[in-house]
């Protein structure tokens, strides 16, 4: 009867996890919260300040670096090409880590492989430069990231972190964003964390910053220790984010408040 009783208990809450995922029909992205004058400025390049770290990163993208002297463009080429919907299936598995890499990861990978130049550091000008560049040209792309047997275990474990009740006020991720978004919390409207657009620049911020950044954020805000850039934990929490978002389109770099 216990093992009876413990199960049920295990289905009773698996049941009310899915109850609260967001329908797709109800899926919105971020965009979608903002006011028209926040809109406005995404949606032209002129006016939208993350399009600055874009021209820089399309420069970087040409410029030859390391002891291969050696640019991102003489392997790849025209960005516009080789780099369309890269982002949108980022984390992708990288089989020499034998785990999910972030788009970040990434780039620096191949600097560090290919052009034998130092790692770019996390949240710095120069790397969140090629990621905003690289990922506008999935931009209006489906969200597309690969689940199988490779990658369930940590799209399974960036769930559990999702879900997971964290810090001294004892809230987990879903409970804002599933259960509770367009609502507001501190006179802002909470969004579903949907991540079309990063890396976005946030008025909040006055500058553009990664996805991770917004999750440390988070932490933060919740009184939990934030984990360091790059920790598999926040690229496990990103995917399953990409995942959720699947089918969803892109729309980086992006504004949000």
């Amino acid at each position: 009867m216990l093992r009876l009783a413990a199960a049920l208990g295990a289905l009773g809450l698996a049941v009310s996890a899915l109850a609260a995922e967001i329908p797709s029909a109800e899926r919105r992205s971020g965009y979608d919260f903002m006011s028209r004058e926040t809109r406005a400025m995404q949606d032209d390049d002129t006016a939208n300040p993350a399009m600055l770290w874009v021209l820089e990163g399309g420069a970087l993208w040409n410029r030859k670096t390391g002891a291969a002297g050696r640019a991102c463009a003489d392997c790849h080429g025209d960005a516009r090409a080789s780099m369309k919907g890269v982002a949108a299936r980022h984390p992708a598995f990288d089989a020499g880590r034998g785990r999910p890499v972030s788009l970040e990861q990434r780039i620096n990978a191949c600097r560090v492989e290919r052009q034998q130049a130092p790692a770019l550091a996390y949240e710095s000008r120069e790397l969140l430069a090629l990621t905003a560049f690289v990922a506008r040209q999935s931009r209006g792309l489906p969200i597309d990231v690969a689940v199988d047997a490779r990658t369930q275990p940590f799209l399974d474990a960036g769930r559990a972190l999702w879900e997971r009740r964290q810090g001294q006020l004892n809230l987990a991720c879903r409970q804002c964003h599933d259960e509770n978004w367009g609502h507001r919390l501190a006179g802002s409207v909470i969004p579903q964390a949907h991540p079309t657009g990063y890396p976005l620049y946030r008025l909040e911020w006055q500058a553009l910053g990664s996805l991770q950044r917004r999750f440390r954020n988070c932490l933060i805000g919740v009184r939990s220790e934030p984990y360091e850039y790059g920790d598999p934990a926040l690229v496990d929490l990103e995917l399953y984010l990409k995942w959720r978002a699947r089918g969803m389109l892109m729309d980086a770099p992006a504004v949000r408040p």
